[in-house]
């Protein structure tokens, strides 16, 4: 089953990534300063995760395809890992579409 993980940085940002049942992370978060800041961004993902136009999609300096999903006011909530190809990067944005409304949080901060 997927799931967000809830974890600090070596900043002591808040940040969550999204893990496929296969626990392959998905999509990751930038920090906050609060965990309140990072359980709102979950909120965010799992609202607009179903939303295709809610993806931008985008290539690496060095030529990989990666995406970012964005909010309905435009800032991105969650970015992708770089993929080899961008077929890849599609089966990576249907995985979010797919797991992240249902998915369980796993606070380890």
């Amino acid at each position: 089953m997927a799931k967000f993980e809830i974890y600090k940085d070596k900043r002591g940002e808040f940040r969550f990534r999204l893990k496929a049942g296969n626990g392959q992370s998905i999509l990751a978060s930038e920090g906050y300063a609060a965990k309140s800041g990072c359980n709102n961004g979950i909120e965010s993902v799992k609202k607009n995760s179903t939303d295709d136009t809610r993806y931008e999609r985008l290539e690496s300096k060095g030529g990989s395809p990666y995406f970012n999903l964005k909010a309905i006011n435009g800032q991105v909530i969650g970015t992708s890992e770089m993929y080899s190809s961008a077929s890849a990067m599609k089966n990576g944005i249907a995985s979010v579409k797919k797991n992240a409304s249902g998915a369980s949080v796993d606070d380890l901060s």
